[in-house]
């Protein structure tokens, strides 16, 4: 297949001039996967990038061994360009193969493939729109079915304790996607959405080690993590992490309403869960936090030093709890 070296898809302004999104292929060389540049604005720079990151998490396929370059002529305004860097992403390593596109959309669900809406009012008839009345879902741009239907995607809860007054829960998602074609390094396939370097490479050993443990689980899906947006620090949310991933896999049975968890691991791969720090004030935070129909799980290590009548008093709200050793068998 001749796939081009550089692309390009044009988006329209608030003010009716044209943007152009130029794609350029090259070399990874060890370089991520995307890179975005826009004029002066290195936030937005970064936004874009993991829209076109999220984007790609409904493809069948990964090839990993170039790197894309988006840059925009000018500096845009608001969403509406989002579409243009997908697509200009998408043409240049050959994905799609539109020409001399003028685009302009935005979604809040990349990561399944939809295209929610656009704001531009002056659009030419021939321009390619985002939402339910022109592109709603990046599978019509071939005719195909909507790849959001293919993603299977699941939450958990874990406890955010700092001793201050913001403590409450914060949530990890899990999407999972069908891989199709050779398999690669696992660790390749799991993207984390915003996330520094440092925590891309926690999440992806930790559900890699998970998966190994499942003893058919590697090589199997496209993921992408996504986390509330409450920052956090340690690695407590790493119980919650698995099992939002073995639900979405069909590898872990679904609480009546939210699966709340709170443990760690130096050894997922035979999938014993650690314990973690802040016994007393997590328990205090879930159990405030507890409602109808919640299962909560800890870390065995806790069993024998939770609060006086903590699990009785969980069962009072309509919730479950229970101090897990492995995961598997919960």
């Amino acid at each position: 297949m001749n796939v081009p070296q550089q692309a390009a898809c044009r988006t329209r302004l608030p003010d009716g001039t044209l943007l152009t999104v130029t794609a350029t292929r090259r070399e990874r060389a060890g370089r991520a996967d995307v890179k975005c540049t826009v004029p002066g604005d290195a936030a937005l720079a970064e936004r874009l990038q993991q829209v076109v990151r999220l984007a790609r998490h409904t493809e069948a396929k990964i090839d990993s061994r170039d790197q894309v370059v988006l840059s925009a002529d000018r500096l845009p305004v608001g969403r509406d360009c989002e579409l243009a860097f997908v697509l200009a992403d998408r043409l240049v390593r050959g994905v799609w193969h539109g020409r001399d596109v003028v685009a302009n959309g935005w979604s809040d669900a990349w990561q399944l493939g939809r295209v929610d809406g656009h704001d531009t009012a002056d659009a030419s008839p021939d321009a390619l729109l985002g939402g339910p009345d022109g592109l709603s879902h990046l599978g019509q741009l071939d005719g195909h079915p909507d790849p959001g239907a293919r993603v299977s995607s699941a939450r958990a809860w874990f406890p955010l304790h700092s001793g201050g007054d913001g403590d409450g829960l914060g949530w990890v998602e899990v999407s999972v996607h069908p891989l199709e074609g050779e398999r690669i390094e696992e660790e390749q396939t799991i993207a984390v959405a915003g996330a520094d370097a440092a925590r891309q490479l926690a999440v992806r050993q930790a559900l890699a080690g998970a998966r190994h443990f499942d003893g058919r689980g590697l090589g199997r899906w496209r993921t992408t993590v996504r986390f509330s947006d409450a920052a956090f620090a340690g690695r407590s949310y790493e119980l919650a992490l698995v099992l939002a991933d073995r639900i979405a896999r069909g590898r872990e049975f679904i609480p009546r309403a939210r699966l709340l968890a709170t443990g760690c691991s130096d050894s997922w791969h035979a999938g014993r869960v650690d314990t973690v720090d802040g016994l007393a004030p997590k328990c205090a935070l879930l159990l405030r936090e507890a409602g109808p129909g919640d299962r909560i799980l800890l870390p065995h290590a806790w069993r024998d030093a939770l609060p006086a009548g903590f699990a009785d008093d969980v069962r009072a709200r309509g919730a479950s709890v229970a101090c897990v050793e492995r995961i598997g068998i919960i």
